[in-house]
């Protein structure tokens, strides 16, 4: 569970998580870097600076020891410490206690260097003024206050390597980004390419980048164009075969037209018609609306059109919902406009009242086609979407009439446009709900 708490606040893009394979190992080297070495480098600075301050200290301590009376070492204290930079009062007012800031990292070698160095040593102040050190020291004369500048004992500038390691780091980091743009960027364009092909569209592209990125570019290539080969060959086998079956079945038609009206002519008749339907819709799952173009469109209007085309078809439909984008989206027009006509005459074929909704989301146009009919059951939905399936039970869609395509030629135009055909039972009117997702 922790591990998926820690993925949804990780960046799910290719540039956000190079990113952070770049920047996390910057950042830690630098908390390294700055932890471990330059505190260990500063405070061994600070020792060595501490500890001239003691042997200073320590000589005019002894200078002390040797003076006849406090004036004379009071006298001797200003005379040494002067030159020195040390301020020597004996006898004076020393600090009570140490005293150290929280973040005074430096302030504890400092302690612990004057305390291993002299003996008499009282308490150190590092907080009263932070830009000296005063401390006690005990003396024959009572004990003596002494008050040091603190850069005489501290590095003053350990916040410039820090400055400089983070403008470096900064540095490198967009160096890096810049490289890993140029990497990147082949990426983004071969799933662009993959993405407008699922779509139906066939965007110009070129492999770029690195050896392997370059190596999934071709192959790209390569599949691209045999699933153009592929199906310009399955439309030109299909539409040959439509077309060679023509023939004879107008010369049928044309020999039944020289018959007497008999039930026998009227059934062959009705034979033929059925094989033209039949051929009609080879011919139009071979060509799936591959030729048309994506253009903006609205798409309230479209439905509007192909509920109101089915109408005009005698065919019991109505438009329940409408809750189109606020502006034009890219859509086949034909191919949306033939696919709710498959839908709405599936479910009329089937049902005795259709009704239309359109609804628009963030994301998806959604268009779904519901029916008052005896439905798909659930076992047999992914089937019905696939070509030359005939359901004889429950539904039987086409009632012994076509090949079972209407609902396939539906899923391949949602496919086209990137989305997708899903069936399911109309909570509203009991039969077969068909939507049709097309993302915007």
């Amino acid at each position: 569970m922790s591990g998926q708490r820690i993925k949804r606040f990780l960046p799910r893009g290719l540039y956000g998580r190079t990113l952070l394979i770049l920047v996390v190992p910057v950042v830690a080297i630098q908390l390294v870097v700055s932890v471990v070495f330059i505190q260990r480098h500063f405070e061994r600075v600070t020792e060595q600076m501490t500890e001239a301050v003691v042997r200073e200290v320590a000589l005019i301590a002894d200078r002390i020891a040797r003076a006849p009376d406090p004036e004379a070492a009071q006298a001797v204290a200003r005379s040494l410490g002067a030159p020195l930079g040390l301020a020597v009062t004996v006898p004076g007012a020393p600090p009570e206690a140490d005293r150290r800031g929280l973040l005074d990292l430096s302030g504890r070698a400092v302690i612990a260097t004057l305390r291993g160095g002299l003996p008499g040593l009282g308490a150190v102040d590092l907080q009263g003024n932070p830009r000296a050190v005063r401390f006690g020291l005990d003396t024959r004369f009572g004990a003596a206050a002494i008050e040091v500048e603190r850069r005489q004992m501290t590095a003053t500038n350990p916040h410039q390597l820090l400055v400089l390691m983070i403008f470096t780091g900064i540095v490198m980091t967009l160096v890096a980004y810049a490289f890993l743009r140029n990497q990147v960027r082949p990426i983004a364009q071969l799933a662009a390419a993959a993405d407008a092909f699922g779509r139906g569209r066939i965007v110009p592209y070129r492999p770029r980048g690195a050896t392997e990125v370059r190596a999934a570019g071709r192959a790209f290539l390569d599949m691209r164009a045999r699933i153009e080969r592929h199906i310009e060959q399955r439309t030109l086998m299909l539409s040959g075969v439509s077309h060679d079956l023509r023939t004879p079945l107008t010369r049928l038609r044309l020999n039944l037209s020289l018959i007497d009206d008999c039930p026998e002519a009227e059934a062959m008749r009705a034979d033929i018609d059925e094989m033209a339907r039949m051929l009609d819709g080879f011919l139009a799952f071979a060509r799936g609306e591959a030729d048309e173009e994506p253009e903006a469109v609205d798409a309230e209007a479209l439905v509007r059109a192909a509920v109101a085309d089915a109408a005009r078809g005698g065919l019991a439909v109505t438009l329940a919902e409408v809750a189109g984008p606020p502006g034009p989206v890219m859509l086949r027009p034909q191919a949306i406009r033939r696919a709710l006509g498959n839908l709405i005459g599936n479910g009329a074929r089937h049902g005795s009242r259709v009704e239309v909704s359109l609804r628009a989301g963030p994301s998806a146009l959604r268009l779904v086609v519901e029916d008052d009919g005896p439905g798909i059951p659930e076992p047999l939905r992914e089937a019905a979407l696939r070509p030359f399936v005939r359901l004889d039970d429950a539904r039987n869609q086409d009632r012994g009439v076509g090949v079972g395509l209407g609902l396939a030629i539906c899923a391949d135009i949602a496919r086209a446009h990137g989305g997708s055909l899903s069936l399911g039972q109309s909570a509203r009117l009991g039969g077969l709900r068909a939507e049709l997702v097309l993302p915007l």
